[in-house]
């Protein structure tokens, strides 16, 4: 199942990108694979999303960028910065508190409801 289309997720490209890259280097197509396997295919987003995304962080200063030729095929590494570590333990506890609140509000006793 794709992601949904929705102004909910905005933001969360960015924090899966970031956490993925926390561990290890890759290039885009692999994030785009990463992101989908970690998930059991339950987010996949298209490279239209990712790369934008890559080329915004690394202008940020958030990632640095590296290229390479393996097998005559050119290809951009990106790592996360020193900077982008700040910015994806933010991004996390940001989600955190929204998860929290929202489990919150789902476990939630019943309200009385009108007659």
């Amino acid at each position: 199942m794709p992601a949904p289309s929705s102004p909910f997720l905005n933001g969360v490209p960015e924090l899966l990108v970031l956490r993925l890259l926390r561990d290890r280097e890759m290039y885009g197509y692999e994030i785009v694979q990463a992101i989908r396997d970690a998930s059991g295919e339950a987010i996949g987003f298209a490279e239209g999303v990712i790369y934008p995304l890559l080329h915004a962080l690394e202008r940020d200063g958030a990632l640095t960028a590296r290229r390479q030729t393996i097998n005559g095929r050119s290809r951009v590494y990106y790592a996360v910065s020193a900077d982008g570590l700040g910015r994806l333990e933010a991004l996390a506890a940001q989600w955190r508190n929204l998860n929290t609140a929202i489990g919150a509000i789902l476990e939630a006793p019943a309200h009385a409801r009108p007659a």
